[in-house]
């Protein structure tokens, strides 16, 4: 089965954190934590960095490595590393690839239907 490895930042301000919604593809319509595809070279902590800014238009500064999800879908083995992060420029994040965006907290986050990978992740979110 082939391995995707993605960097997602788990953008914290004011005990809320920053989802955004699935514009397109197999998953369109679920929320998620932003970031993307590690790129060969990359780190996963470069390839956040390079994501964030051309996802949202900010720049974050990584604070902790929170975890890294390890899940299985249908076609392929999903290597998520999971990244406490604050930012630090840029008025707002702005939406280039997503449908919406928006500041949950915890509890809210397990209302929304987020992409099956994140389950291990949403139930951390209130010890973070």
């Amino acid at each position: 089965m082939k391995t995707v490895r993605v960097a997602a930042a788990i953008i914290k301000r004011d005990g809320k954190f920053f989802a955004t919604r699935r514009k397109y593809g197999e998953f369109a319509g679920m929320w998620e934590f932003p970031g993307g595809k590690i790129e060969p070279g990359e780190t996963p902590q470069q390839a956040l960095h390079r994501e964030i800014t051309e996802e949202l238009e900010i720049s974050v500064d990584i604070t902790s490595h929170i975890m890294t999800v390890e899940y299985d879908y249908p076609e392929f083995h999903l290597s998520m590393y999971c990244y406490l992060c604050s930012i630090t420029s840029g008025n707002a994040p702005r939406l280039n690839v997503h449908s919406a965006g928006k500041w949950i907290t915890p509890g809210e986050a397990s209302a929304l239907r987020f992409l099956p990978a994140d389950d291990e992740l949403i139930a951390i979110l209130p010890t973070i």
